[in-house]
């Protein structure tokens, strides 16, 4: 039986924005190459075959300043609802998102990084402790932070479609 709150819903179709951190694709692209993007090709596909809207996307640097000004720009906008990050989760000294992004949390949803854990440990066991995997809201917007490979962000967005609506009424 499903939580008296969870009937409340949101918006049926959320206003996504999809941000890549990966320092080696940006270079590729910034050379003028033609990065490929798994990782940010399936999450805007997965939002869009659910129904939602992607209203913008980026490919970014492993960089704490540039990761933390493009999220202080995009929560500021009225257009979107919600902004998942692929990239930089991990534990090497490059993986910068959640340094720059958790200061910026008015609410962390702690949750999401242990319900992501449980899911990722049926695909690679163990080594699903080593992500940092967290969501929070920022001036009314969801902000996820998944780890960059394609299995990954098939989790973590499955996850968030399957909870989004509901997530958005809680915090508008």
């Amino acid at each position: 039986m499903a939580h008296e709150h969870h009937r409340r819903q949101g918006p049926s179709t959320a206003r996504f924005y999809i941000i890549t951190v990966s320092t080696s694709r940006y270079r590729e692209k910034m050379s003028g190459g033609s990065p490929r993007d798994e990782s940010g090709d399936l999450a805007v596909e997965m939002a869009r075959e659910a129904g939602h809207e992607v209203v913008g996307r980026d490919l970014i640097p492993d960089d704490m300043y540039i990761i933390r000004r493009r999220i202080l720009e995009l929560v500021s906008r009225d257009d979107l609802d919600v902004i998942v990050l692929t990239g930089g989760t991990g534990l090497t000294k490059t993986d910068v998102t959640i340094e720059a992004v958790r200061p910026l949390f008015e609410k962390e949803i702690e949750g999401f990084g242990d319900v992501f854990r449980y899911f990722s440990v049926q695909e690679v066991g163990a080594a699903a402790f080593l992500t940092r995997a967290t969501a929070g809201v920022i001036n009314g917007k969801a902000v996820f932070l998944l780890p960059g490979s394609p299995n990954a962000v098939k989790t973590g967005m499955k996850i968030i479609l399957q909870e989004i609506s509901h997530l958005l009424y809680l915090i508008k």
